[in-house]
């Protein structure tokens, strides 16, 4: 079957079962769930995704829903598996246990799909173009960035910047609006969970501003020093730069509230989301955040897309980061003038098909009901914590209360590349290192450790194969 998507071209569809054609079923899942009156759901039910504002096109990837872990309706693990073909491979020999979601999520078909049907029948540069094509593509560039502000609750798509990921759209920020508003004495506070990616960009800020970069430590159970944090603002403090979820600890501070008092020292506040968009709705009007980042490829969505979200009044003060083509308006050897943000801040010609891809997977996670997958994702997370407490030797770092579906764990008597490596022979596909998080590790006298990050495809048996190979590796010895 056939689905036309936002640009008239046909994608291929399903099947009847929303299963990718060909694929076998993933091993240990269960027949589609069904309704209260028998019938068997398929992927075309629940409600559809909000359409995109184009010309009231449409586009496809209306998410499958239905019932969760706990039986609660409109969500299971099994319907989101059959739209993501690769959960369907084998590696060494052994179905995929794909647990790696925090460096990288798989792609339904959906996303497949819409990127593949974009280059095959309507690629095409954007803006300015006289022609169909320009501004069929055109018009799916710009519907990716109102659903981009829909999606983070944004009040405008001129809100929101596209850009490479969360690493750029850190940098961007950093070196636009940090130039030019940060200068000797400020502080900037950035707790000690961060990414590399929400520290360094800072470091080279404040070194080229002579501003200070000010830790802010944690508390043993991975969560931010409340108190510490109070203690270092002052009116210094000219931004505060903070993830919505660890990447190594899972650890999901208050943000909201951590920005109020920011705020209170006029100071403002960027919050990294790389790791808390594919988990949990975002409000960035309810966080008051002056700027929130997210990099697409955490998202189910392509590589090499992401966005920044920045309040319009500040956007309006920040100066090009990069000039070229696409942020002008005209061009002289005289004056240049620019184009209004956000192009302004968006030079050269942009990843379009990431954008078309960031589009349709935005709609396929909003086909759920996404109160119902992060509760499924707490299930899961405390049944993987459990299961894991009788692995001898393991020893799971950081327990805050408030956490996503994040486990990262040492064993005594194997190095985390071995467990790794070890992992892998099952099938079972797990991160080893530093997580670009050395500050955090080192929280805990460590250098290294071994990561399993699980997102809402994962299943309660794929934890169950985790456990029996570490159980495994143990033994071997």
């Amino acid at each position: 079957m056939t689905t036309p998507d936002l640009l008239g071209f046909p994608l291929t569809g399903p099947d009847a079962t929303g299963v990718p054609t060909g694929a076998a079923p993933a091993a240990g899942t269960t027949a589609p769930p069904t309704t209260a009156a028998g019938a068997t759901t398929g992927a075309t039910t629940g409600a559809p995704a909000p359409a995109p504002e184009s010309a009231g096109a449409t586009w496809p990837g209306t998410a499958p829903t239905d019932r969760q872990f706990s039986q609660q309706p409109s969500f299971t693990p099994e319907l989101a598996r059959r739209d993501v073909p690769i959960l369907h491979r084998t590696v060494n020999g052994k179905p995929l246990v794909w647990l790696d979601n925090g460096a990288t999520t798989h792609k339904p078909r959906q996303v497949i799909e819409a990127v593949s049907g974009f280059y095959g029948a309507g690629n095409s540069n954007i803006h300015r173009g006289a022609h169909t094509m320009a501004r069929e593509a055109t018009e799916a560039y710009e519907a990716g960035r109102a659903a981009v502000a829909r999606f983070l609750g944004a009040g405008s798509p001129d809100e929101i910047v596209f850009a490479r990921g969360t690493t750029e759209a850190i940098n961007l920020v950093a070196h636009s609006w940090g130039r030019a508003n940060l200068g000797p004495g400020d502080d900037i506070l950035v707790p000690v969970l961060e990414h590399h990616s929400n520290i360094v960009p800072w470091q080279l800020v404040a070194k080229e501003t002579r501003a200070r970069v000010v830790p802010v430590p944690l508390r043993p159970d991975g969560q931010i020093d409340l108190d510490a944090y109070a203690d270092r603002l002052s009116m210094r403090t000219r931004l505060v730069a903070l993830s919505q979820a660890s990447n190594v600890l899972g650890t999901v501070p208050p943000v909201k509230e951590m920005t109020a008092l920011a705020h209170r020292y006029r100071a403002k506040v960027l919050v990294d989301g790389a790791q808390a968009v594919a988990h949990f709705p975002v409000d960035v009007a309810d966080l008051d955040a002056d700027f929130y980042v997210f990099s697409g490829h955490k998202l189910f969505a392509p590589t090499g897309i992401g966005a920044l979200y920045a309040k319009p009044e500040i956007l309006q003060t920040m100066a090009p980061w990069q000039g070229g083509g696409n942020m002008i308006e005209s061009v002289s050897f005289d004056r240049t003038s620019y184009a209004p943000v956000p192009h302004l801040l968006e030079a050269g010609t942009g990843h379009i098909a990431g954008v078309v891809g960031l589009l349709a997977a935005i709609n396929w996670l909003t086909g759920f009901a996404r109160p119902a997958v992060a509760a499924y994702e707490t299930e899961l997370l405390a049944y993987a914590q459990q299961a894991l407490a009788v692995v001898p030797g393991l020893d799971l770092i950081g327990s805050a209360a408030d956490r996503i579906a994040v486990l990262t764990f040492t064993m005594a008597g194997h190095d985390p590349g071995r467990i790794a490596d070890w992992l892998d022979r099952d099938g079972i596909a797990v991160r080893a290192g530093h997580h670009c998080a050395q500050p955090a590790l080192a929280h805990y006298g460590l250098e290294s450790a071994a990561r399993a990050s699980l997102a809402l495809y994962n299943t309660p048996e794929e934890v169950d194969q985790l456990v029996a190979s570490l159980q495994r590796l143990q033994q071997s010895d």
